[in-house]
């Protein structure tokens, strides 16, 4: 089973991707350290700070994961562009703008940084980008403590 977590980069996907492959015993996959670790990073766009990644690569290299642990939560915040024949639940993060301007600034984050990502998730990108896709989507407000057993999956 895969279990892809995405959202806006501070609404807590990490923090929750973690406690649920704890829970069930699932192998924690970062995409940004297999990124990093796989060479998989085209380019770095310097406008926007960040990388430039070929997401069918990143596909490639989850599946030769899922060779060894079928069982897998997959952290990023490009998850819902993996196909959905490869995941089985979709879980997209959200948080309060306030706080999440809070998380993002604590980051280090510049102001147009700040700014471009309470855009993404004022617009509910992830979410409409995964709707788009298809997937099977669970959506979770991480400004409360979530108990992951509550979450029936």
């Amino acid at each position: 089973m895969i279990i892809a977590i995405t959202g806006t980069p501070g609404t807590g996907k990490t923090t929750l991707a973690k406690k649920i492959a704890d829970y069930k015993g699932f192998t924690y996959v970062d995409v940004y350290d297999l990124i990093e670790e796989k060479g998989l990073c085209e380019e770095f766009d310097k406008d926007r700070d960040c990388m430039v990644v070929d997401v069918d690569k990143v596909v490639q290299e989850i599946i030769k994961i899922k060779k060894e642990h079928p069982d897998l939560v997959i952290d990023s915040h490009l998850s819902h562009h993996i196909p959905k024949k490869y995941i089985d639940i979709l879980i997209v993060t959200k948080c309060d703008l306030k706080e999440l301007k809070k998380r993002l600034e604590k980051r280090g984050y510049s102001p147009t940084k700040v700014r471009e990502n309470l855009d993404v998730e004022i617009f509910d990108i992830c979410l409409q980008e995964a709707t788009q896709e298809q997937h099977k989507v669970i959506i979770i407000n991480t400004n409360k403590k979530i108990k992951v057993e509550s979450l029936g999956i």
